[in-house]
């Protein structure tokens, strides 16, 4: 399952983006030499017209050879022949410059519009599918825009009953009238303890965004997916365990959880887990990991290697119309969060041993297969924009690199770099792609191998 998947996600995303530059340069007039999916050794090709169409042995990408593209570095990667031709008005280099900018970029928007569409027919199809919880799991009280901050006197566990003149009956209420209320006062009911609090709903739709991102809903204290040669991995936690104490402290949901776990960085602890209706005792040596607590604070952490738990979900029916929408701000939200994870990777906020290769990928991709057909959609359209996202890096031998060098020549009034400049800017770029691809793929071992 978990290999099939995982050819599958590569291959089809991978046939995305270079589809979007093949079309793209037919489209300016561009002759297309080799269309590939799969990086070479070649397994099969077929010529049709002026295009040969290959499939290649290592599936970890794909290309578009151009008549007329100077790139030393990409043609020995991805099997182009350096032989001398004559210039032809069909070669991708004698376009204008906003020809090529569109072929370039025509990858990466294939991919955000292939996450758009799929996105999009999940909603569509499946329905909406929300948190079945009213439940209060964490209220991150640092992140809170003002007028907002009575929210954080609500105790964890209370349920909510009412937002305005909105019941709520899901988590997805929730998330709406906090997000969709009119901007000014309102007031909320909870339960559990009994409370009627009112907030002002800020008119900034960034405001709201972070208003709904810092009320997070109840998840229980379990363990989802375990992180391949984490502590827990080591430990021997298994995916439905549902935790009940660490060191003889009792958490009754998973943020009570990671606040025990954050707070004990490379200590042992032992963890107290119900599995087959039997409680357990299973020793945890912690990592230590500098990140972000939920506190909003940067500091040192403890890590067990664990994953959210699922909760409960309802499906929704929505309209044609609505499920666009969803579309398009499932990507919006989702390119966010990758630009978040990167700078957050720049900055020193994540760990860079957080990245992951094709180990992670192939594993996350299994997962998803597992959990069903709408899941493994959702999580194909997250991986496209990611591809997407990574491939706008201003790294030489990516789309962002030659699209910097694009913006280079425009700027210098159609005079661009010379191709040996190009040809040394393509090798580092090379020898970057190729470090982080290491540096990745071993990270990926370590945690096998639960160092």
């Amino acid at each position: 399952m978990t290999f099939l998947a995982t050819i599958i996600v590569l291959g089809v995303l991978i046939f995305v983006h270079e589809l979007g530059h093949f079309a793209a340069a037919k489209a300016v007039g561009v002759r297309v030499v080799r269309f590939s999916i799969g990086l070479p050794p070649k397994i099969f090709g077929i010529q049709r017209g002026e295009t040969e169409y290959v499939l290649g042995a290592i599936p970890l990408g794909g290309y578009v050879k151009m008549g007329g593209m100077d790139d030393e570095v990409m043609e020995r990667i991805e099997g182009g022949g350096g032989a001398q031709r004559e210039p032809s008005p069909r070669d991708f280099d004698a376009q204008p410059i906003w020809a090529r900018t569109f072929v370039i970029s025509a990858g990466v928007i294939m991919n955000m519009l292939f996450a758009f569409g799929v996105y999009t027919f999940v909603a569509a199809n499946w329905g909406m599918a929300e948190l079945s919880t009213t439940r209060v799991g964490f209220i991150a009280a640092s992140s809170l825009p003002a007028g907002t901050e009575a929210l954080a006197e609500i105790p964890e566990g209370s349920r909510f009953v009412r937002i305005g003149d909105s019941e709520i009956h899901d988590w997805g209420d929730v998330q709406n009238g906090l997000f969709r209320s009119d901007p000014g006062l309102i007031e909320i009911e909870v339960v559990e303890p009994r409370m009627v609090i009112q907030i002002r709903i800020p008119g900034e739709e960034s405001d709201r965004r972070d208003l709904v991102g810092s009320v997070a809903s109840w998840v229980e204290a379990g363990v989802g997916n375990v992180n391949p040669g984490s502590p827990a991995a080591k430990a021997g936690l298994e995916r439905g365990d549902r935790i009940v104490s660490v060191s003889g402290t009792p958490v009754e949901h998973w943020y009570d959880f990671v606040r025990v776990i954050e707070a004990r960085p490379g200590e042992r602890v032992e963890l107290g887990i119900v599995r087959d209706e039997q409680e357990i005792m299973r020793p945890v040596m912690l990592d230590s990991e500098e990140g972000r607590a939920l506190d909003g604070t940067l500091r040192l952490l403890g890590k067990a290697g664990i994953f959210q738990p699922d909760g409960d979900v309802v499906y929704h029916s929505i309209s044609l119309g609505d499920a666009f929408v969803f579309g398009y701000r499932q990507t919006i939200r989702v390119t966010r969060m990758i630009l978040g994870f990167l700078k957050d990777l720049v900055t020193g906020g994540i760990s860079p041993r957080s990245m992951g290769s094709i180990v992670t990928i192939g594993q996350a991709s299994g997962q998803a297969a597992e959990a069903g057909p709408n899941i493994f959609l959702s999580f194909m359209a997250l991986f496209s924009v990611n591809l997407a996202v990574l491939n706008l890096l201003p790294i030489p031998v990516l789309d962002g690199g030659h699209l910097v060098f694009l913006a280079i020549e425009a700027v210098r009034g159609g005079r661009g770099l010379s191709l040996e400049q190009k040809v040394r800017w393509s090798n580092f770029g090379f020898l970057v792609v190729v470090g982080i691809m290491l540096w990745a793929l071993s990270n990926d071992f370590l945690r096998l191998l639960g160092i």
